[in-house]
């Protein structure tokens, strides 16, 4: 029989392990209004040096095609 209640013990541990993630984020989530991380900006409003080249590059891509098709 303490095989069993051992058993149950070390399940009920691995499980709230396994689980405490999820609780953490649900605590979180419920803690600032819908917000878990706090106040976000909106994807694409922060500058981004990433995001400048990005778009350099693509304007001077246009900027060859354009050429290429004004030439021929």
């Amino acid at each position: 029989m303490g095989d069993v209640t051992g058993l149950f013990l070390a399940m009920i541990v691995i499980g709230a392990l396994a689980f405490a993630p999820l609780g953490y984020f649900i605590y979180k989530f419920t803690q600032k209004d819908g917000k878990p991380f706090g106040d976000t900006e909106p994807h694409g409003d922060s500058p981004s040096l990433v995001n400048d080249l990005a778009e350099n590059a693509i304007a001077f891509v246009k900027k060859k095609i354009n050429k290429s098709k004004t030439s021929a």
